[in-house]
């Protein structure tokens, strides 16, 4: 088994923290950042995802929703996500990642959590059988997207999602 942390694709500045991802401009619309899909020989999941809002000098009180949905017919295009090894010496991953992919259809519900606009959250299962598995397959059962909203609009977080295939 072999464990991956996901996060955007823009490089972090090691001064000035820039990368981060950021709700929609609309209260209570749905964003899509990360869409997962496997379609290798080794099927791949997810134990956890761990987010802190990003809010500073914010005028109300406010919180971001998150959700990991799956799609009947999967997303598509966006950037390429970095997917890196915990340990340095593992082999790459066979799972994709890309960031604000154009969004599938016939979504499914597999799990909602959230942060505080300024504070920490997020999800880890509890045991082996919780974690969100994807099909070797692709398609409805082998990809799955994180999706954020709030009723306070373009509130930035920061988000790592950790899969192991």
């Amino acid at each position: 088994m072999f464990v991956y942390n996901t996060s955007l694709a823009t490089a972090e500045s090691l001064t000035v923290m820039t990368a981060m991802y950021t709700t929609n401009g609309t209260a209570n619309t749905t964003t899509d950042h990360l869409r997962f899909l496997t379609v290798s020989p080794r099927p791949a999941n997810i134990q956890a995802v761990y987010v802190v809002g990003r809010g500073a000098g914010l005028t109300a009180i406010s919180g971001i929703s998150l959700r990991l949905m799956r799609m009947a017919t999967a997303s598509t295009v966006g950037t390429a996500a970095s997917l890196r090894p915990r340990d340095a010496g593992q082999q790459a991953a066979v799972t994709t990642a890309f960031t604000l992919p154009t969004i599938g259809s016939t979504p499914t519900l597999s799990l909602t959590f959230g942060c505080g606009a300024a504070g920490p959250g997020g999800w880890v299962a509890p045991n082996p059988d919780s974690v969100i598995s994807l099909a070797t397959a692709g398609g409805a059962n082998g990809n799955i997207d994180l999706l954020s909203g709030s009723g306070t609009v373009s509130l930035g977080f920061d988000a790592t999602v950790e899969h192991f295939e």
